[in-house]
């Protein structure tokens, strides 16, 4: 059994490989990377870097099992390093992964880890990672940076599941523990924050956005790392080794029913984005939050029927939004979540050194409107992005919200 498992991954790395000229000879912008955002994926692929030394990195890449019972052997699985987002990604770059790579084969994960080494002199390094769907040639694409003028640096430590699998979330409920492993010394030091974000302004409010003056922080001390450590606020936490430097680890504590809605409260606050200032003021006074919501929403179809699935598919694209771009806020309040539950899913998806855009269908059929989201250094997330806004995203915005409060969107 166990050499034709060998024979298999053999047979697959190879047909990947004879794949690679068709795909590989662009650059890390040029993918498409759509299905990192889609609704109807079959897998979550997510890279966790840990740093051992100034140029070499322990990078444990893993893909979490969306479709039920997936097979290894209809995925081909592998990795390149680029030294920019407009070289050339080469056939010689890639590495292959097979079945015997694995370090973890659980119900949930396929998890690697690679030991990457960069050249001490090189500025920049992006690591990606891609599996091949090789029954209808769906390609996963997920990429992080290693080295980049927009990232200060990578921890020597990392948080992972009790059965040894590296946590892949950004949140986690709060009360539940994880457990620390390092390649440094043996304690971490974690602060908490227990803020709550406004709503962002929609895309073409071009005011900033406020500020909080104060930032609350909670000093809670060292803890010793392999000890399971419990995580027993809501707001959330930011780890460091070396409280000196600029790097850590941030993780979102949430209520029980993350990423899901938690209740009529929160339902009233997540309707502000499809909502008339009036309406939501109404929804937000009410005394009786159950009822005003149901009658919001009858207000807005006239149909019960039509009405029960608009909160099915609006609330799924809160679920979604939470799920794909919660940081330190929650995944709806951020930009990318809100443009997201109002336009949905993006057809394309680019990535360049300091942006992300998304494009859809425009206004009509042959143009196309693109959202811009502005790459920021910022200490508690490598890869964190805030939208460009502008007045010229208001048709566009209008439509969608229309379509949304006449029960017509469908993703």
């Amino acid at each position: 059994m166990k050499q034709k498992t060998i024979q298999l991954s053999i047979f697959f790395a190879l047909a990947f490989l004879c794949a690679i000229p068709s795909f590989s000879q662009k650059r890390l912008a040029d993918y498409n990377q759509a299905l990192r955002y889609s609704r109807y994926s079959r897998l979550a692929l997510k890279i966790i870097p840990q740093k051992k030394s100034s140029s070499t990195f322990l990078a444990q890449l893993v893909i979490e099992k969306i479709e039920d019972q997936p097979n290894f052997n209809t995925y081909s699985f592998s990795y390149a390093l680029a030294d920019g987002y407009q070289t050339a990604i080469k056939p010689e770059d890639v590495t292959i992964l097979i079945a015997e790579d694995l370090k973890y084969d659980t119900d949930r994960h396929w998890v690697f880890e690679k030991e990457i080494q960069i050249p001490e002199n090189q500025e920049q390094a992006i690591l990606l990672f891609t599996a091949l769907d090789t029954r209808q040639g769906d390609e996963y694409n997920y990429h992080i940076d290693l080295k980049s003028p927009f990232v200060f640096d990578h921890p020597s430590f990392g948080a992972y599941y009790a059965n040894g699998v590296p946590f892949d979330q950004n949140y986690l409920p709060a009360g539940e523990a994880l457990l620390f492993k390092s390649l440094a010394g043996p304690s971490i030091h974690s602060f908490f924050y227990p803020m709550d974000f406004e709503i962002p302004y929609p895309p073409m409010e071009t005011k900033p956005a406020p500020v909080p003056r104060e930032l609350e922080v909670k000093d809670k001390g060292d803890f010793l790392s392999n000890v399971p450590h419990e995580l027993d606020e809501k707001g959330y936490y930011f780890f460091q080794q070396d409280t000196s430097k600029s790097t850590g680890l941030l993780i979102r504590t949430t209520h029980d029913a993350y990423p899901k809605v938690k209740d009529w409260d929160e339902m009233v606050d997540m309707v502000t984005y499809i909502s008339t200032r009036r309406e939501h003021e109404s929804l937000l006074i009410a005394e009786d939050k159950k009822r005003a919501l149901d009658q919001y929403w009858l207000n807005l179809t006239r149909n019960p029927e039509i009405a029960k699935e608009l909160i099915r598919e609006y609330f799924r694209q809160v679920e979604f939004a939470n799920i794909l771009f919660t940081d330190f806020k929650e995944g709806w309040k951020t930009d990318k979540g809100m443009v997201y539950i109002v336009m949905g899913p993006p057809q394309e998806v680019n990535f360049y050194l300091d942006r992300e855009v998304w494009s859809y269908q425009g206004l009509d059929e042959s143009s196309k409107i693109r959202f811009t989201f502005a790459r920021v250094k910022n200490i508690l997330n490598p890869h964190y992005y805030t939208l460009n806004r502008s007045r010229a995203y208001q048709p566009i915005w209008f439509k969608n919200i229309s379509q949304w409060r006449s029960g017509k969107m469908a993703f």
